[in-house]
């Protein structure tokens, strides 16, 4: 992917449905430190993730238009961006619906590819297994 020198931010999002339209959060830190502002207008990108090419069954929505179940399983394999850092010192990654991956060994803004290892009902807690250039 070619980076052009205008290019103002990068992060990685998921894009949700809300009624008849679609969203994409930017996250706070992109307004806070970044070159951007609330209520400006601009050009936005989208590029797909290998983690958005092999969605599961449990990702769908169910009949009362709720997902069930966690959005990742053990021994997926998953592209994350670290944006936090827990009380034990972990990275803390979100997937779908805010799902949180926790990911040992890892500092805020990090890129990485993580296996999960352990699925709970509310995080996931996986192991790195590829360090990922900031503009792969």
């Amino acid at each position: 992917m070619e980076i052009p020198p205008q290019l103002q931010c990068l992060f990685s999002a998921e894009i949700e449905e809300d009624g008849e339209s679609f969203v994409i959060d930017v996250p706070a830190d992109e307004i806070q430190i970044g070159e951007l502002e609330a209520g400006e207008t601009y050009r936005v990108a989208l590029h797909p993730t290998e983690s958005n090419t092999h969605r599961s069954s449990v990702d769908s929505p169910s009949a009362n238009g709720q997902a069930q179940g966690p959005p990742v399983k053990e021994g997926e394999t998953r592209r994350v961006e670290i944006e936090d850092i827990g009380e034990q010192g972990d990275g803390v990654a979100r997937v779908e619906r805010g799902y949180v991956v926790i990911v040992p060994d890892t500092e805020v803004g990090e890129r990485v590819a993580a296996e999960i290892q352990t699925v709970t009902e509310n995080v996931a807690f996986a192991e790195v297994t590829e360090r990922i250039s900031y503009y792969d």
